[in-house]
């Protein structure tokens, strides 16, 4: 009888089970989560995931940032790890998938290849990021970045939260809810990395494909924007002699959405906050702050669509003071080839429908790609909805994306 293939040892009932399971710790009424960086229920299900990781007797490791590692070994004890993950924070009102189905096919993954008995040279890794979402603490994949060097551990354990307490005085109680975690170093090398994850949009639906091949991730640039006026009466104050803020900041915007329209929609541009002062119905505003995320894939149009930003601004201002401050810019990331190849590969070996994609939405994978060869894979969820405690995908994709993963995971362990 031949040998069971690690894509057929993946089990789509474990899988989705502990999905169900996972969704009950800061489970909301309308059936999302909300179980946000370094609070307790974060606490809780680092936890969870460690009992089941424990119990098949894999290793688990964290570091200073509170990054949670979880490893079987291999044959080679010198060999680096091959490595996979995502996390499980989520937005306050998020859903059940974004983040937690890469933590969860990873540990698929290696329990496949346990439940095989395989023997791979190198060792199998999964992890779960600290706070990638940003909701509770900013920046956003802030775990990954502290590891990959691209922000320093000092700054970013001093960042607060709304009520201003630090990342470093919420992070002790985290750490603690994994007593038996080794310490790891931040940095440590890996082969490589692979991240599997809803896609959070419409497009992989939409064409009826199983499995994005996930190419890249497209660059992005915020932008936050002070326009000053001066307050007046709504009743008496004649429009001709009003220094209105928020009327020169809907010029602004509207001259920017004017350079930023694209017949290929490939352009992302969000106006996501706008502040108006003093927030009167019968004042006529005095100050308005808006903030801008600005997304596109090629870095020559991210670069000049967004340096002309600031120039718009001061020509619609009328006059009137306008402070343009860039408050976060990542360029493109463009994924590993060799490494997005092994995931064309598996998929094709698996017979599942495939395309490119690049994906719309940053990830802790694009700071792994900065220090090891990274991919992702993309599973559809249902009309494209994430952020959201209606987010949906089905158990078959969920178990599609983690064949798929599984395979990839194998073939370069054994390398």
């Amino acid at each position: 009888m031949p040998q069971k293939s690690i894509a057929d040892a993946v089990r789509e009932d474990r899988l989705w089970q502990r999905h169900v399971d996972l969704a009950k710790i800061g489970a909301t009424p309308k059936g999302g989560v909300n179980r946000q960086a370094l609070t307790p229920a974060d606490g809780k299900g680092r936890a969870l995931v460690t009992s089941w990781a424990e119990v098949r007797g894999f290793t688990t490791a964290v570091d200073a940032i509170g990054n949670l590692f979880f490893r079987r070994a291999g044959s080679d004890p010198d060999a680096l790890p091959v490595v996979c993950g995502s996390h499980i924070d989520t937005q306050p009102t998020g859903g059940r998938f974004d983040g937690t189905y890469g933590v969860l096919a990873g540990l698929e993954a290696l329990e496949a290849a346990a439940d095989l008995n395989l023997v791979t040279k190198r060792p199998l890794e999964f992890v779960a990021w600290m706070n990638e979402e940003g909701s509770r603490f900013q920046p956003a994949t802030m775990g990954s970045s502290v590891y990959s060097g691209a922000n320093t551990l000092d700054a970013m354990l001093a960042v607060t939260d709304g009520d201003g307490v630090t990342v470093g005085e919420a992070l002790p109680a985290t750490i603690a809810a994994t007593p038996r975690a080794a310490p790891r170093e931040l940095g440590a090398p890996m082969a490589a990395y692979l991240e599997a994850h809803i896609e959070q949009g419409p497009r992989l639906e939409n064409a009826r494909k199983t499995v994005g091949i996930v190419t890249g991730i497209q660059g992005c640039r915020w932008f936050t924007i002070e326009v000053l006026g001066d307050e007046a009466h709504a009743g008496t104050t004649p429009l001709a002699a009003r220094k209105d803020a928020l009327r020169r900041a809907l010029n602004m915007i509207a001259a920017i959405q004017d350079i930023m329209a694209d017949d290929t929609d490939t352009v992302r541009f969000t106006v996501g906050r706008m502040e108006v002062f003093p927030n009167s119905p019968n004042t006529v505003p005095s100050r308005v702050l808006f903030t801008i995320d600005f997304r596109h894939p090629d870095l020559a149009v991210l670069t000049d669509l967004g340096d002309r930003i600031a120039a718009i601004c001061e020509a619609k201002a009328g006059g009137q003071p306008v402070t343009v401050r860039e408050t976060y810019k990542v360029p493109p990331t463009t994924f590993d080839a060799r490494i997005v190849g092994h995931v064309r590969e598996a998929t094709r070996r698996l017979d599942l429908s495939m395309m490119d994609i690049v994906s719309g939405a940053l990830h802790d994978a694009k700071y792994m790609n900065d220090i090891c060869p990274s991919a992702m894979i993309f599973v559809p969820c249902e009309k494209g909805i994430s952020h959201n405690e209606i987010e949906n995908a089905t158990p078959e994709d969920l178990a599609a994306g983690a064949r798929v993963l599984a395979e990839v995971l194998i073939a370069l362990a054994n390398e």
